[in-house]
């Protein structure tokens, strides 16, 4: 019929036709109801309103049931609900066909049931599944628009069968036209069918069909319809046997415009057509309780609201929020939504069988009894969780094993048999990886991330070492010392050397003063006297700047002597790769594809299982047969380093990852439950108290060693106070010499003004001038230059 329309250029109108498969085919197609993919948002909406995070279709096998279903799947795959089955009921299947297909769905974890299809299959599906108590409490049913809107026509026992079942339904605004044709309607309708009950309202398709003709007589109305022959007569069509071969519509193309224009307040609300489509208002929630429908809520498009639809807090209900709802079962506890192993089966938890580390996960089997025990941080993690959930799980724990009790795989393999139904969850030391994302969804984590990477304990230095003394401070430093040490002892010998008989004697004798006095200074031993001002100031500065440079260098020998520090080249991991060194990570991890990642290569990655194993590599180290450096997860580090603390540390900063969580299949109800019984033992430190009980807290240092202890002292340390003594000791020789020359200017001028001298010759009488004693500290002198004769004794 459309086909023929749309051939004919005549506008095909349907008020009953809802199906989004029929949109879009051709423009002369006009749906005056409303497109059954109007109403999934609103049924999102529901769901999403109730925090529900799996449902299940049941739908006709139809053109109307199958249309609609790639329109919910969308919907609710925009709100992260999983549809965990589709029911497909066959037109012609049997009550018994459709009760064992309610058995079937009882059987599984989802409590929440989507149902679209006609009154008349509807109708049994409810029968049946009142009759498989599935319309208790617990279960959650929603219909859409076409079983809502004939339900005041169904039969007592359909009606009694659905209690507390949820609807959508096409909101019809209340005017005094639409109760007045209603009334007349009434009226109408029990003229015409005498003893039965009319109805109490004009249904949707009647509605539709009322507000249908209206538009159509306004469109013909302005258009002034009136078909003419048809002057493009199809001539060759005469001799066709095809009967379908029409004449072509002149006025067909103008009574369409019209009737997409035409604009009105109908019975059902706006008429307002949109690409040959009517425009959807907003939907009423509807709760079946007793033989009454109650509106719980209305559902508005947020396209039609002024709040973004990107606002994911919106729902779209009137005051954001529904109305008291009665539940299947005459409930009024809202439903889960999902129950755990309903036919009795227990969780099957899977285990590590070798995890290396016996107090992450321990798999032990009594050889008498073939019992297997199952201990561990995890374990009791796991049991702690499942224990804060709000209602009671079954589960069993089973190692990840062959018959022989050997390892079947890596936890990449553990996590993919939870994938395909072999384990129900997946619990141990697994870390949240990429790879292992793809299988199953990890919860909260309950234990550390990161990447650490360990290595042996080595000194930059050797205690041992004869030159050892010297390693505190730099060699530039030592000079700078040596450097001051001559220039403080020769300004003390031209500050004293006139004055103080000390300070006089051979060259020899001078140039031991040079170096005694400055050091001698630094314990106060020196026996000369010290008998010049300038010369008392130079040693109180040299004496104050050696005993800063003595403590700095007494306390950083001390911190050698007393703490390690691993050499600080051994802290870049590309100094491992280019060295070629081995490396070491633990067995059945993804720690070997991180190395490769970093840029080890394949051959120099070795892999070992249990700490005794590590102990021995590290201790080997590359050359021997061992590894340089072992990386493991950072709550392995800690129970190696537990026991082992005295001859390994930590080096660096650790590699972050997402840390250690419980794998469940995707789309498990109990992701979020467990997720958040994670959060509540985190924040009560119940997690912390059992990993203080299988993780013992060693009596080492925690800090990384390479971050702490000494470091050789520089000459910049000392840039002020050399600077000081410097200038102080400079100042004071300059000022004596400056002093010498002026009392002496008499002398110096007639010693430098001699014609016959040369230069150097000049200099050495002026230093022989200075050479000479001062009188006032040498009073023999003066009687000596009195009594000469006395020089002879």
């Amino acid at each position: 019929m459309i086909g023929l329309g749309d051939a004919a250029k005549v506008p095909i109108i349907s008020f009953s036709a809802t199906s989004p498969s029929l949109r879009p085919q051709t423009q002369y197609f006009v749906q005056t109801a409303i497109n059954d993919a109007a109403q999934v948002d609103a049924v999102a909406a529901i769901v999403k309103y109730f925090r529900w995070y799996q449902i299940a279709y049941i739908y006709e096998d139809t053109d109307y049931g199958n249309g609609i279903i790639p329109y919910l799947s969308n919907a609710f795959q925009e709100i992260n609900v999983r549809v965990s089955y589709r029911s497909v009921i066959p037109v012609s299947a049997s009550d018994d066909l459709i009760l064992q297909e309610m058995y079937k769905m009882k059987t599984m974890q989802t409590r929440v049931f989507v149902v679209h299809a006609p009154s008349s299959l509807a109708s049994r599906i409810f029968l049946k599944a009142k009759e498989a108590e599935m319309m208790s409490e617990g279960y959650a049913w929603i219909v859409t628009t076409g079983m809502m809107d004939l339900f005041y026509s169904l039969d007592s026992n359909v009606v009694q069968s659905m209690q507390g079942v949820l609807g959508v339904k096409p909101l019809i605004p209340i005017s005094s036209r639409l109760i007045s044709t209603s009334i007349r309607w009434r009226k109408k309708f029990a003229d015409d069918n005498p003893g039965i009950t009319p109805p109490a309202n004009i249904n949707l398709f009647g509605l539709w069909a009322y507000d249908t003709l209206w538009a159509l007589a306004m469109a013909a109305e302005k258009t002034g319809f009136r078909e003419q022959p048809s002057s493009l007569r199809n001539t060759s069509s005469l001799n066709s046997t095809n009967m379908f071969i029409t004449e072509t519509s002149l006025t067909g193309p103008k009574l369409l415009a019209a009737m997409l224009e035409t604009k009105f307040e109908g019975l059902a609300g706006d008429f307002h057509l949109v690409n040959g489509q009517l425009q959807p208002s907003s939907f009423q929630i509807l709760n079946v309780n007793g033989k009454d429908l109650t509106q719980v809520g209305m559902w508005t498009s947020l396209l039609q609201t002024s709040s973004s639809r990107t606002n994911t807090s919106k729902t779209g209900f009137s005051g954001e929020k529904l109305e008291k709802i009665i539940w299947p079962g005459e409930s009024t506890n809202v439903p889960k939504g999902w129950e755990v192993a309903v036919s009795g089966k227990k969780l099957k938890v899977g285990v590590p069988s070798e995890a290396g580390f016996p107090e992450f996960v321990k798999v032990e089997r009594d050889p008498q009894t073939n019992n297997t025990k199952i201990s561990g941080l995890f374990i009791d993690l796991f049991d702690a969780v499942m224990a804060e959930l709000p209602y009671s799980v079954r589960y069993e724990y089973a190692p990840f094993q062959r018959s022989d009790g050997s390892s079947a795989g890596s936890y990449d393999d553990l996590s993919y048999q939870v994938s395909i139904g072999n384990y129900d969850v997946a619990v141990g030391d697994i870390t949240i990886t990429t790879t292992r994302s793809e299988y199953v969804v990890f919860t909260l984590p309950v234990g550390d991330a990161g990447i650490t990477r360990t290595q042996k304990i080595q000194y930059d230095d050797n205690p041992n070492d004869k030159w050892f003394f010297l390693k505190p401070l730099k060699m530039e430093l030592w000079l700078t010392v040596l450097g001051l040490f001559v220039f403080t002892g020769v300004s003390l010998w031209i500050l004293e050397h006139r004055f103080n008989k000390a300070f006089r004697g051979s060259p020899s004798d001078y140039l031991g003063l040079f170096f005694y006095i400055p050091f001698m200074s630094i314990v106060f031993a020196h026996r000369e006297k010290i008998v010049t001002n300038l010369a008392r100031v130079v040693v109180v500065v040299w004496i104050f700047v050696m005993l800063v440079l003595t403590s700095t260098y007494t306390a950083s020998l001390s911190a050698r002597l007393t703490t390690f520090k691993l050499q600080q080249g051994d802290t870049d991991v590309n100094r491992l790769i280019r060295n070629g060194d081995y490396v070491g990570c633990r067995e059945g991890t993804y720690l070997a594809e991180f190395l490769k990642r970093l840029g080890f290569h394949e051959s120099k990655i070795r892999i070992y299982k249990h700490p005794e194993e590590f102990d021995d590599a590290l201790s080997k180290g590359s050359e021997k047969g061992g590894v340089t450096a072992l990386f493991s997860g950072s709550p392995y580090a800690d129970v190696f380093l537990s026991k082992y603390c005295s001859k390994y540390m930590k080096v660096g900063s650790p590699y972050l990852t997402e840390g250690i969580a419980f794998g469940f299949p995707k789309g498990s109800p109990l992701v979020g439950d467990v997720s958040t019984a994670i959060t509540k033992l985190t924040d009560n430190h119940k997690i912390s108290e059992i990993r203080a009980h299988w993780i013992q807290q060693s009596g080492c240092n925690k800090d990384d060693p390479s971050n702490v202890g000494w470091t050789n002292i520089g000459l910049k340390s000392f840039k002020v106070l050399f600077a000081v003594t410097g200038s102080v000791t400079s100042i004071c020789v300059l000022a004596f010499i400056v002093s010498f020359l002026y009392q002496h200017r008499g002398r110096v001028i007639e010693i430098w003004n001699t014609d016959n001298n040369s230069a150097w010759l000049k200099v050495r009488a002026i230093f022989k001038l200075f050479d000479g004693r001062d009188p006032r500290y040498f009073p023999q002198d003066q009687e000596m230059a009195q009594f000469p004769l006395l020089e002879n004794f």
